[in-house]
């Protein structure tokens, strides 16, 4: 199983807990399972939220196809930081 850790800064956690839920069967229809969210108790605008996934390179598709597609709309989209977390035995 792998997971995606994704890290954002300068945003509401309420905003970005309702966004994710939102866009959760789109994500579903990904291989996307949001487990947690956190707000960072030192950096109350940063949010860091995990995805699992049992298919890294069709999620890893996804998100860069995303992010992409987020810049050209606007190029300074606050975008969040993905880490891509293989399980290794």
């Amino acid at each position: 199983m792998a997971h995606i850790l994704a890290t954002l800064r300068n945003v509401n956690v309420t905003e970005i807990a309702k966004m994710l839920k939102d866009h959760m069967p789109l994500h579903k229809k990904q291989d996307l399972h949001l487990e947690h969210i956190w707000q960072n108790d030192e950096e109350p605008t940063e949010v860091l939220f995990l995805f699992r996934t049992t298919d890294l390179k069709k999620a890893k598709k996804f998100i860069n196809d995303t992010h992409v597609q987020a810049r050209k709309q606007d190029p300074n989209a606050n975008l969040p930081k993905m880490i891509f977390l293989e399980e290794k035995d």
